[in-house]
This record gives structure tokens, C-alpha cells and sequence, in this order.
């Protein structure tokens, strides 16, 4: 039986929440008591979750989907997990058009609504913070040298802001998956996801319930001595 926990009371949102990773937190945050908004670029349909369509590389978007949630009803909770792959390809013939929408979405993107949604946690006196980033922000990947970038950024503006905040009763941290078994990396092909197999311990690709598990855990009372933490949850292909 997958393991639940007591979110009840607490209000979230979940970026990206529409398939995946995503997906899967929203469903777990709802399953363990906590009244859940999705923004996502797409529709999205998840029990037990409202939804709302926005473009988190548009700052006046994001004021106006927050605008619609009531400061009595937080959030207490934010998970960035929208993000953008990109094309997998040499940098030399990257296109910049691509590889600028790799940094706005997955970089800029988390910024823009941690600023916004920040400065009701401050007033509130409470809050947790999630930030997904990826293994390739740890390690680098060859072929994907912007997305890495751009997940490093993720990791330093993790770390960063949460020293801002650390007094606060605000607790910020940042999960960094290896390769998960989703839409986003099946569609690499099977031969990219054949050889992430054979280069895991595990001899496996984690799936989106288990990393859950993991930011479900850190939006609870339990993780109250981790801030500015990174967690790579990557079947122990991690290197450091």
C-alpha cells in the first residue's frame, strides 16, 4: 500500500500537475488531505483537484491565477514541477529559440512563482516549498547541456532563497530525479531509455507514485529540520 500522510488543512499548488511527476503529487497531496490547485499549460483532470490553465513564463498570468485564490486559503504549500525537455542534440546545433524556452520555462518559470507566491507564506508565517529539478542539474548530461543549465539553476536558487527564508518557518528544498518512468522520457525512444536502464544499480527507471513519496514528505511537519536540501531520488545512479 503506497503511504499517505495528514495534509489536511493545508492548501497547495502544483505546477506542471497535469501528467508525470506532477500527476502523481497532486494525486498523493489529495489522497493525504490537502486541497490541491493544478496550473498547467495544458487541461488537466486529477480527482479530487481543481485545475487551471497558466503560463507560468507570463508573470501577469500567475498574479492573475493567484488573484483568484483567497489569501485565507494560502497556499501553504508549492510544488514547481512544470518543466520542458527540449530536443536532446549536440549544443553546437541547439537552437537558442529552444534551448531560451528550456530556461524560461524550468528556471525562470519556478521563479516567477515562488515571487509571487512567497510573499503570502511570509505573511502567513509558514510554508513549504518544493522545487523539481533533475539529476542533470547535479551531474550534467551530454546532448542536454541547457536543460542541465537549467536544473543547476533550479538547485542554487533552492539553496539561495532558503537561507532567505530559513527563519521564517518557510522551508524550501529541491528533488532531483534521475530517470522516471514517464511520457517525457519515453518519447527520448527506446533506445535513450534501454541505456538508462542498463547505466541504473537498479536496473530500472523509478516511476512518478515513488518520487511522490519523496515531496509529499517534504510538504509535511516531518521535514522540519531540512531546508535548502537537495534529493536526488535516482535508483542510486547518483554520483554525489
Amino acid at each position: 500500500m503506497p503511504n499517505t500522510y495528514d495534509l489536511s488543512g493545508r492548501t497547495a499548488i502544483v505546477t506542471g500537475g497535469a501528467r508525470g511527476i506532477g500527476k502523481a503529487i497532486v494525486e498523493l497531496l489529495v489522497a493525504s488531505g490537502a486541497t490541491v490547485r493544478i496550473w498547467d499549460a495544458s487541461a488537466a483532470d486529477v480527482s479530487g483537484a481543481s485545475s487551471e490553465i497558466v503560463d507560468i513564463t507570463d508573470s501577469a498570468a500567475i498574479a492573475s491565477a493567484l488573484g483568484r485564490i483567497s489569501v485565507h486559503d494560502g497556499p501553504d504549500i508549492l510544488v514547481n514541477d512544470a518543466g520542458y525537455l527540449g530536443s536532446t542534440q549536440e549544443f553546437v546545433a541547439h537552437p537558442s529559440d529552444d534551448w531560451r524556452q528550456i530556461v524560461e520555462v524550468n528556471l525562470s518559470g519556478t521563479m516567477r512563482v515562488t515571487q509571487a507566491v512567497l510573499p503570502r507564506m511570509l505573511q502567513a508565517g509558514r510554508g513549504r516549498i518544493v522545487n523539481m529539478a533533475s539529476l542533470a542539474g547535479k551531474e550534467g548530461l551530454a546532448t542536454l547541456a541547457a536543460y542541465s543549465a537549467a536544473s543547476a539553476g533550479i538547485i542554487s536558487f533552492t539553496k539561495a532563497l532558503s537561507r532567505e527564508v530559513a527563519g521564517r518557518n518557510i522551508f524550501i528544498n529541491c528533488v532531483a530525479p534521475g530517470p522516471i518512468d514517464t511520457e517525457m522520457i519515453r518519447d527520448l525512444g527506446t533506445a535513450a531509455v534501454n541505456t538508462m536502464i542498463a547505466a541504473s544499480p537498479m536496473k530500472r527507471l523509478g516511476t512518478a507514485s515513488e518520487v511522490a513519496q519523496l515531496v509529499a514528505w517534504l510538504c509535511t511537519d516531518a521535514s522540519r529540520f531540512n531546508t535548502g536540501a537537495v534529493f536526488d531520488i535516482s535508483g542510486g545512479r547518483a554520483r554525489y
